[in-house]
């Protein structure tokens, strides 16, 4: 048998999504198009006789970061060794990089082993969204509206790297919604909200408050009638966790977040959810 990995297509990215739903993660119906606008040759595809059996992505941000994601090998060929040759050649792609991953339960102590060290736990929670307003002197507006410069920097207070062509894109799929929390002419909340297979997934969701961020999640399922919602809390952020709760979200799945470096340098107290599991 002849296995082979390379570059995946825009199309095998989507494939990517598609086995990624497979497996419960729910990623949102147009994800995919972001994904391949952050690093376009970063979705590695490996070919049993021709045909896609295990993936991979290895996106690049900045000179110094990289985040891991997508690792799936099908069901009729794991346990034979082309799982851990595409993780060999993805681990090399990020080689001497600080690599970020979510790792489902399954897999953590592999990821120990090739010297990933737990950061934190994301725990999605799911449920009816919240019907809170606005806190008083906080306007919600459309994402797309701000100038693109305001937004990235804000987006940068949470994120490890510039990643100005993946939210550009992530701003303006279709089946999603983006809002912005002002506050005194300043920017104080950012959330997106996509359509998904079953619950509309949240994120990013940063707030400089709890009730800016509930206030954020209640309008973004209003403008697209989301019924659900799921959100990836970190567990570091009591917060976040406290706020999930009280908004009546459940527990429903779990990943650890882990580094190979030192927890990048961020605005914890900010990230009220994850922007996604496959991206960071």
């Amino acid at each position: 048998m002849s296995f082979e990995i390379t570059v995946g297509s825009a199309d095998d990215v989507q494939r990517m999504a598609t086995w990624a739903n497979d497996e419960g993660w729910n990623p949102g119906n147009t994800d995919a198009h972001a994904f391949f606008a952050a690093d376009p040759s970063a979705f590695l595809i490996g070919r049993l006789d021709g045909e896609p059996q295990a993936c991979i992505s290895v996106v690049k941000y900045g000179a110094g970061f990289g985040f891991l994601g997508f690792y799936i090998a099908r069901p009729p060929v794991r346990g034979k060794g082309y799982g851990i040759q595409v993780w060999r050649a993805g681990m090399a792609r990020l080689q001497g990089r600080n690599v970020g991953l979510d790792g489902v339960v399954a897999q953590q102590g592999n990821y120990r082993k090739s010297g990933f060290r737990l950061a934190w736990n994301n725990i999605r929670h799911e449920g009816a969204p919240p019907s809170d307003k606005a806190p008083a002197g906080v306007a919600l507006v459309d994402a797309r509206s701000i100038g693109f410069d305001r937004l990235a920097a804000y987006d940068r207070r949470f994120f490890p790297e510039a990643r100005d062509s993946f939210l550009a894109s992530w701003i303006s799929l279709p089946e999603r919604a983006s809002l912005v929390a002002l506050r005194d002419g300043e920017i104080a909340g950012f959330a997106v909200m996509r359509a998904c297979a079953a619950a509309s997934r949240v994120g990013p969701l940063y707030g400089a408050t709890p009730e800016i961020a509930s206030a954020l999640v209640g309008a973004l399922a209003k403008t697209l009638g989301a019924s659900a919602v799921a959100i990836d809390v970190p567990d570091r952020n009591k917060p976040a966790v406290k706020l999930a709760e009280q908004i009546g979200l459940k527990p429903s799945f779990e990943t650890a977040r882990m580094y190979t470096g030192a927890d990048p340098d961020v605005d914890y107290a900010g990230l009220f959810g994850v922007t996604s599991l496959e991206l960071g």
